[in-house]
């Protein structure tokens, strides 16, 4: 993609733009033509309709060409200016009260205008309140910027408004950027690929989205400038892509011929379409000379830590190591005990490594890894660590990926020579922010739930409902059960009407759930504590667990049945789902009750959504229309910030597109 032309010129070469203006738009981050051109409307006004004055209706807003037939200034302690204007229909009072004074010396009497606002009846009169106007040499021309079309309102700061930049002064500016500029625009995508995609020149575009001269016209517009971000992002991650495979040579792993199949076939049940189509992909990927980098997505009990077994039987079988990173020593320690117990009976060791070793134990590890006795081995960030050394690690699998920055996952490569990668997430993402974020990894999706699996009744309920929710959560516990209670906080907060965890504690002890074995886990406890905490839970030595959103990984307790949230319009739609997936996991019918501290039909309706379904990626494609990606993500992110324009929740084609060409064009 070529560079864009003529715009990176200073803002100061456009005409009526001197130093004083120029600084006032560079406090706007406004210091290019590019920057200016680029500062696009935030909402537009329908102006196009021209009304005659005799038939504007009264409440509404219009516009009205119209001469000036008389002109006056009223004095008093709220002075204003007033033009009589007629079309030859009717005659409608204009008025104007701030700078009242001032705006006499600019109209004189058989003026023409477009003016444009909001018709009141005032004292049996037809009048506008400080409406829009412009002078018009006749009803055709010259072009009107402020009235008689489809006008754009811009966001401009209070200093910018201060300093004679609001919408009026600023439509002028981006009118006279256009015309000096916009002619000579190099376009940066080639022509046959905008002939074939049906998208129009820059120019053109960025004429038509400042000054639609149709809504259809604006949104062919806004569709290219979107489509300029996309591909600018998805050549960058092609381009990363490219060089990464360039430089990623790695040890072909044959598909298994042994050990998978044992697996499979020692398997009580038969995989879901989903589980073979994304072995296969795996498989592939493997037994090619280059680097795999993949992202695995699944929602909550599809079948993820399966999958990843059979790639790392796969790296196994073809004499290589495997390592497992998870972000929690409970999670570790789960997936350790579920690897082992499937390939104990496969011939096929699965050794652990954790902080919270003994000395004996972890040195004993150690050596079994750096000697290659250790053919899979699971940990936390202890894999990361400078003395650890593995004998033939080929394939490293992180676990909910999001926990982990990309340095270390890149160490954890750097442990073997050509190391291939699977990163695994149980939080789906949309589409599109999956081709904004991970554009540069291949990707693959388990979108289908092993069969049978009960799904989680769920309820959204008011405060009002708390004791009757109780009383349901303590019979539950009476029949043997175990329950999560989960709050947004750690403790009281005096900003937020809103019960904490700690504080949440403390009213169950003294209430309904007094008499059940309680416990309390949140992010704050030292490591130790949260292991303790957690492992207790999991044995049934607590059954109701307190707590914040650290459970919305890394616990799995099949004989938990009810997942109570308070406060539950805090959250997202994304993170509820992840709190619902705790329960569901044993024989038992389970339950998440959602109760909401705040009635408002909005937020009642975003968490509607969890009752309606139990598909992650619809919940996730969901919350990222509610909430934007900003939000649903919890940070910006890079990547994101490239895209002003384009819409994450509604431009997955145009994504898709843009991904499709830049990859070509790049080669990746």
């Amino acid at each position: 993609m070529k560079e864009k032309t003529g715009l990176e010129s200073p803002v100061s070469e456009l005409r009526g733009v001197g130093v004083r203006r120029a600084a006032v738009l560079g406090e706007a981050g406004i210091h290019t033509i590019a920057d200016l051109l680029y500062h696009l409307p935030r909402r537009y006004l329908d102006r196009s309709r021209i009304v005659p004055i005799a038939q504007v209706p009264a409440g509404q807003e219009v516009t009205l060409i119209g001469q000036v037939r008389q002109k006056r200034f009223i004095p008093g302690a709220r002075p204003r200016f007033v033009l009589i204007v007629e079309d030859g229909t009717e005659e409608i009072a204009c008025v104007w009260f701030q700078g009242a004074r001032y705006l006499q010396r600019n109209f004189a009497e058989g003026d023409l205008l477009a003016l444009s606002g909001k018709v009141e009846h005032f004292q049996g009169r037809l009048q506008i309140t400080h409406p829009e106007c412009e002078f018009v040499a006749n009803a055709g021309e010259p072009e009107l910027l402020h009235t008689g079309g489809i006008i754009p309102l811009y966001t401009t700061s209070a200093d910018m408004k201060e300093k004679g930049l609001r919408n009026r002064g600023f439509r002028r500016l981006m009118h006279a950027a256009l015309e000096e500029f916009a002619a000579g625009l190099e376009d940066p995508l080639p022509a046959e690929l905008r002939q074939r995609l049906g998208l129009a020149e820059l120019g053109d575009c960025l004429r038509q989205v400042h000054f639609p001269s149709s809504w259809e016209a604006m949104a062919q517009a806004r569709r290219r400038l979107a489509f300029d971000e996309c591909y600018t992002l998805q050549v960058r991650l092609a381009r990363g892509r490219r060089a990464r495979r360039e430089a990623g040579q790695a040890p072909p792993m044959p598909r298994s011929q042994r050990l998978v199949p044992a697996l499979r076939a020692s398997l009580p049940f038969a995989l879901t379409g989903a589980q073979q189509r994304v072995l296969g992909e795996i498989a592939a990927d493997l037994a090619e000379p280059v680097r795999m980098s993949r992202l695995l997505q699944g929602d909550v009990g599809s079948g993820k830590t399966l999958v990843a077994l059979g790639a790392m039987l796969q790296a196994v079988e073809a004499g290589f190591q495997a390592a497992l990173m998870a972000p929690t020593e409970i999670l570790a320690e789960q997936h350790a005990a579920t690897l082992a117990a499937l390939t104990g009976p496969l011939g096929v060791g699965v050794e652990l490594l954790v902080g919270g070793l003994p000395a004996a134990r972890r040195r004993q590890a150690l050596a079994a890894i750096a000697s290659g006795e250790a053919p899979i081995v699971v940990g936390t960030h202890a894999l990361i660590q400078t003395g650890v050394q593995f004998a033939r690690l080929g394939l490293a699998v992180i676990d909910e990926q999001h926990r982990f920055g990309v340095a270390q996952r890149e160490e954890l490569q750097r442990k073997g020579p050509g190391v291939h990668l699977l990163v695994m997430t149980a939080t789906p993402i949309p589409r599109t922010l999956t081709l904004a974020l991970y554009g540069d990894l291949d990707s693959s999706a388990l979108d289908e739930l092993p069969p049978g699996r009960k799904p989680v009744r769920t309820a959204l309920r008011g405060g009002e409902r708390r004791p009757q929710i109780l009383e349901f959560a303590a019979a539950q516990l009476r029949e043997g059960r175990q329950a999560y209670i989960v709050y947004p906080l750690v403790e009281e907060s005096e900003q937020l009407a809103v019960t904490s965890a700690s504080e949440g504690l403390a009213q169950l002890q003294a209430g309904p759930l007094g008499g059940f074995a309680l416990g309390l886990l949140h992010g704050q406890l030292p490591a130790e504590e949260k292991n303790r905490v957690a492992r207790a839970f999991k044995d049934g030595q607590i059954q109701a667990l307190v707590c914040t959103t650290v459970v919305e990984v890394g616990v799995d307790v099949p004989n938990a049945s009810v997942m109570i949230v308070e406060h539950a319009e805090r959250f997202g739609l994304a993170q509820l789902h992840q709190l619902r997936g705790r329960v569901g996991r044993g024989p038992a019918q389970s339950y998440c009750i959602l109760i909401a501290g705040s009635q408002a039909a909005e937020e009642t309706e975003r968490l509607q959504v969890l009752c309606q379904t139990q598909d992650g990626f619809e919940i996730a494609r969901r919350d990222l229309e509610l909430r934007g990606p900003g939000e649903v993500l919890g940070l910006r992110q890079a990547g994101l910030s490239e895209l002003a324009i384009a819409d994450l929740a509604r431009d997955e084609t145009l994504m898709l597109q843009a991904r499709e060409e830049a990859f070509r064009w790049v080669g990746a």
